[in-house]
């Protein structure tokens, strides 16, 4: 299944809610926030552990969020770093469209169509069990894609810069979602994906 823009209504077919409310900031609003973050962010190189074995990736990410609000995945846990003007901007928009609240954010650099994220769910036993993560994207469209893990059914759309997507409720327990590569992609995309932590 193949959708674009279908602001507010559920992309799911079934166990989840994903809403894409497509871009919410203009061009130019969208590339200013985007020159801030990139220059603004101390972004490192992610760290996994994958059969034992820790990897060093390419993309590199930033974690955000009130005191207390630790992160463990992929075998390594991260310290928030205190808000910032920018991001206490985005997180409050992100907030208003949405109708829910957020205590953290992982925010993600691929610097080019190379650089991917496999299939997972974002299930950590820190984030809150079926609270919202608001996902905001920057700079290049990139695909992305849900996989139910049961029925294997897909659904897929293109995330533009300025965008908003919404995944809540059962979804984490019931889906996966992918960032593929994508070979034509030659210019960087930043994503900040707001969550609820539980401290």
């Amino acid at each position: 299944m193949d959708l674009f823009h279908a602001s507010g209504t559920n992309l799911l077919p079934c166990d989840g809610t994903v809403i894409y409310y497509g871009r919410i900031f203009p061009e130019e609003e969208a590339s200013r926030y985007f020159s801030s973050l990139m220059d603004g962010v101390p972004w490192k190189n992610d760290e996994v552990v994958i059969f034992g074995k820790r990897i060093v990736t390419a993309r590199k990410v930033a974690w955000y969020g009130d005191a207390g609000c630790d992160y463990t995945y992929s075998g390594t846990t991260k310290q928030a770093l205190p808000w910032n003007t920018k991001l206490l901007e985005l997180k409050s928009a992100a907030e208003r469209i949405s109708g829910e609240s957020f205590n953290s954010c992982l925010l993600n650099l691929y610097h080019d169509g190379s650089e991917s994220m496999g299939w997972h769910s974002d299930d950590e036993k820190e984030i809150a069990r079926d609270s919202a993560i608001a996902s905001l994207s920057f700079g290049a469209k990139r695909r992305f894609a849900f996989r139910h893990k049961e029925t294997k059914e897909k659904v897929e759309l293109t995330l533009e810069n300025g965008s908003l997507l919404v995944m809540k409720g059962e979804t984490q327990r019931h889906w996966q979602h992918q960032l593929p590569k994508a070979a034509k992609i030659t210019t960087p995309r930043i994503n900040l994906t707001f969550r609820k932590m539980v401290r």
